[in-house]
């Protein structure tokens, strides 16, 4: 059995959110309001509340010598889709990419 998770999350804009979760990682949109976007990511329901006065870094904890900020979230992806993925990221030019850092359970690679 494949576990699926839901996860709200604050933006401060919804334009901006249905720009990248939508047109940037391809990510099917579902329901919506004026106050938030359900999106489809590889499968996991993740919605973007608009809470612009509850975004941002609140902290920051080493893992691994990286300064990880909190709050994030991401995905597990097998490796060929995750490189498949930050070619597609890295061609538009709007992100860049850390190296690859081995983890405990395979490798991940972390957006900057």
């Amino acid at each position: 059995m494949n576990n699926l998770f839901h996860l709200a999350f604050p933006v401060k804009d919804l334009e901006e959110a249905r720009t990248f979760y939508g047109e940037v990682l391809g990510c099917e949109e579902g329901r919506s309001s004026d106050a938030w976007i359900d999106f489809n990511l590889f499968g996991h329901q993740i919605v973007a509340h608009l809470a612009p006065e509850s975004v941002g870094v609140q902290h920051r904890n080493e893992v691994d010598a990286d300064h990880v900020p909190v709050p994030h979230f991401g995905i597990v992806l097998p490796m060929e889709d995750w490189k498949n993925l930050a070619e597609k990221l890295k061609a538009g030019g709007r992100f860049s990419l850390n190296n690859f850092a081995p983890q405990r359970h395979g490798d991940t690679e972390f957006f900057k």
